[in-house]
């Protein structure tokens, strides 16, 4: 993936099954931080939530966002992102969050409320920063 330095690229592999934290502003600026599921396009960053949810009416009034990913088993090397939000797609959400539900629980269908409206966010990639 660009911008991410060689060194840190494993933390983007399925293998890996780290946790994406994601950070929105909230509608006063307060900031939202969330840790999410992700994969990526292998040039951006996709995340999925529910519709209405807190961090989907976050990023659909404020795209900009930062994130940090931890390596799982070493949480001292870590890096992390600022990007913005350049698409919401509700077209392929249920099979995007049935994709995240096999590469970190094992299970091809995700467990969730079925009645959700499924959203997929798809992040560029900005300035990076790592640690370790």
């Amino acid at each position: 993936m660009k911008n991410i330095p060689e060194k840190f690229q494993d933390l983007f592999a399925d293998e890996t099954k780290a946790f994406l934290f994601l950070a929105t502003t909230m509608s006063d600026g307060s900031p939202q931080v969330t840790p999410v599921w992700f994969n990526t396009d292998g040039e951006h960053i996709l995340i999925n939530s529910a519709k209405g949810r807190t961090k989907d009416r976050n990023m659909r009034s404020h795209p900009r966002v930062a994130v940090a990913i931890a390596d799982p088993a070493n949480p001292y090397r870590y890096i992390q992102l600022r990007g913005e939000v350049v698409e919401i797609t509700e077209v392929g959400g249920r099979e995007h969050i049935n994709a995240l539900s096999l590469k970190y629980r094992g299970e091809a269908v995700y467990s969730g409320s079925p009645e959700e409206t499924r959203v997929t966010y798809k992040i560029r990639i900005g300035k990076a920063q790592t640690m370790g």
